[in-house]
């Protein structure tokens, strides 16, 4: 019987090693060349009020409640929300907009759980094209390194990445054939 007792408690503590290991720090990336003018994508992405047509996560739960707050777009937009269990809620600032280079985002999740991370987009001219990076990056605390260690949260997240810098692709194609 002790014996068990042993071996349970070294399977315990060895879990919580290999746990306690696993790297705090995280960055998710993914990036797509887009034939449009950089500054047609930036004011895409720049104005929350025109998210609800690209991110993967609008099209999950299409009777999530978006609020917006602050500026309308640019530093200082805030865009919240509530949604069903694939959304959760929680809210996004804009906390730097650099024209047709860069926007940071301040994401804080609420439900289904609480974390704060920051959300990056970059923006680099190529003749006709742009390339836009999609990233996001923050800390793990002890229960996220568990789920790492059972979920490929870069395979996750990079593949939602992946559909939305698409969607906004399609999104942005349809808008810059329209003004020619």
């Amino acid at each position: 019987m002790i014996l068990y007792t042993l071996i349970a408690l070294a399977v315990i503590v060895a879990g919580f090693v290999v746990v306690a290991m696993q790297p705090t720090d995280f960055r998710i990336s993914r990036s797509a060349t887009i034939p449009a003018p950089t500054s047609t994508l930036f004011e895409e992405v720049n104005d929350f009020h025109k998210w609800e047509a690209w991110p993967p996560w609008a099209r999950l739960d299409p009777n999530a409640k978006n609020s917006y707050e602050g500026a309308p777009s640019g530093e200082g937009a805030i865009m919240r929300w509530v949604g069903n269990n694939q959304v959760g809620q929680g809210s996004m600032t804009l906390m730097e907009s650099r024209p047709n280079q860069l926007i940071r985002i301040k994401l804080e999740f609420l439900k289904p759980f609480q974390a704060t991370h920051t959300a990056e987009f970059t923006f680099k001219p190529s003749g006709d094209q742009t390339l836009v990076t999609w990233s996001m990056s923050g800390k793990n605390n002890f229960a996220s390194k568990a789920f790492v260690l059972l979920m490929n949260c870069d395979k996750m997240v990079g593949t939602q990445f992946e559909k939305g810098l698409e969607n906004l692709k399609t999104v942005v194609e349809a808008e810059v054939g329209t003004k020619i």
